[in-house]
C-alpha cells in the first residue's frame, strides 16, 4: 500500500550529493525507505488481524480518520485564498485516496497480502509504461503480465476472484493519486493538500464504515488498533520517506518502492502465517523486476520523467 510521500516522490528533486558523498550517505536514507516500507505493510497486516472486530470499510475509515486528525494538527492547512480549481483539485485528490484505501482493503480481506500488494502495483506501473514511448517499456509490461498470469495460476483459480478485481481496482486509483498528488503538490504548500485531501477520503469513507460496523468503532480497543494501523500506514512511513527525500534520489526512491511487494509478502507470512508459493514467489519476483526495469527507463531518458510508482 502506498504512502503519501509515496506517490510524490517523482515530483521531487534529485537532492543526493553527486559523487561519492552520495554513496556513503546513501545508507541512511535507503535505510529510512526501507523501514517506511515496512511499517506500512506490518501496518496493512495488523489492518486485516482487525477486520474480524470492526470490518474492512470500518478499518479503513478508522484508519484515515486517525491520519486526517495527526496531519491536519501537524500541518494546520490554511483554508482561505485557494482557488475553485485548488479545492477542485485536492478534493477528487481525496476521494482517489478514499477509494484506494477502500478498495485495498477490500482485497486484503479475501486474499493474501502479498498477491494484493503485487496486483495494485500493476496501476503505477501501467502508468508508467503508458506514459512513456519507448519501446522498452512494454518489455517491462509483458515481464509483468507473466508474474500476474503465475500468480493467477492461469485464471486466479486459488485467489478469490472478488479480491483480485478490488485489488486491480485500488492500483487503478493508485495511479489517479499519483497523477493528482502531483496536481496538489503544486497548488498547495507543503504538506497541506496531503493533509486537506486526507481529511476528504476520511469523511467520505465515514458512512460506509458506519453502515458497515456502526457501534464498533467506538470500542476503545477498536479504535487504539486503528490508530496504529493509522501511525504505521500513513503517519510513520510518511515522516520516514520525507527525510529520506531530502538526501536520496527520487529515482532511487522510487526504486525502493518497487520492493512494496516482496515487504507485504514477508508481513503477510510473519504476521498472517500467509506462506507463498514457489510459483507465486517466483510471480511476485517478475512484477517487482518489471516496476525496476521501468523505473530505470525513465530515469535513462534523461529529460523530464512523469511519476513514478
Amino acid at each position: 500500500m502506498t504512502t503519501p510521500s509515496a506517490a510524490t516522490s517523482a515530483t521531487q528533486p534529485d537532492l543526493a550529493p553527486v559523487g561519492t558523498s552520495r554513496r556513503r550517505g546513501s545508507l541512511g536514507p535507503v535505510g529510512l525507505v526501507l523501514a517506511g516500507g515496512i511499517s506500512v505493510q506490518f501496518g496493512a497486516a495488523l489492518a486485516v488481524t482487525l477486520m474480524p472486530r470492526a470490518g474492512a470499510l470500518g478499518v479503513v475509515t478508522l484508519r484515515l480518520m486517525a491520519a486526517a486528525v495527526v496531519l491536519l494538527v501537524i500541518c494546520r492547512p490554511r483554508l482561505r485564498g485557494h482557488s475553485r480549481t485548488d479545492w477542485g483539485t485536492v478534493i477528487v485528490f481525496g476521494v482517489t485516496m478514499g477509494a484506494m484505501n477502500g478498495l485495498f482493503y477490500q482485497a486484503v480481506d479475501r486474499i493474501p497480502l502479498g498477491p494484493a500488494v503485487t496486483l495494485e502495483v500493476l496501476g503505477p506501473l501501467a502508468l508508467s509504461v503508458l506514459a512513456s514511448r519507448r519501446a522498452i517499456n512494454f518489455v517491462w509490461a509483458s515481464l509483468a503480465l507473466t508474474g500476474v498470469f503465475l500468480l493467477s495460476g492461469g485464471g486466479f483459480g486459488d485467489l478469490d476472484p472478488v479480491g483480485v478485481a478490488f485489488a486491480l481496482g485500488a492500483g487503478a486509483m493508485w495511479a489517479a493519486y499519483i497523477v493528482f498528488s502531483a496536481h496538489t503538490g503544486r497548488r498547495f504548500p507543503q504538506a497541506d493538500g496531503l493533509a486537506l485531501a486526507m481529511a476528504i477520503g476520511a469523511l467520505l469513507m465515514l458512512p460506509l464504515g458506519i453502515a458497515e460496523s456502526g457501534a464498533k468503532l467506538t470500542d476503545p480497543t477498536t479504535i487504539a488498533l486503528g490508530s496504529a494501523v493509522a501511525v504505521l500506514s500513513s503517519v510513520l512511513p510518511y515522516t520516514l520517506e520525507l527525510l529520506a527525500l531530502r538526501r536520496l534520489p527520487a529515482s532511487t526512491f522510487a526504486v525502493l518502492m518497487s520492493l512494496e511487494p516482496a515487504l507485504a509478502a514477508t508481513a503477510g507470512f510473519l504476521i498472517l502465517d500467509q506462506a507463498l508459493s514457489a510459483v507465486q514467489a517466483a510471480a511476485i519476483a517478475l512484477v517487482i523486476a518489471a516496476s525496476i526495469g521501468a523505473v530505470r527507463t525513465q530515469v535513462g531518458r534523461g529529460r523530464p520523467r512523469p511519476p513514478e510508482a
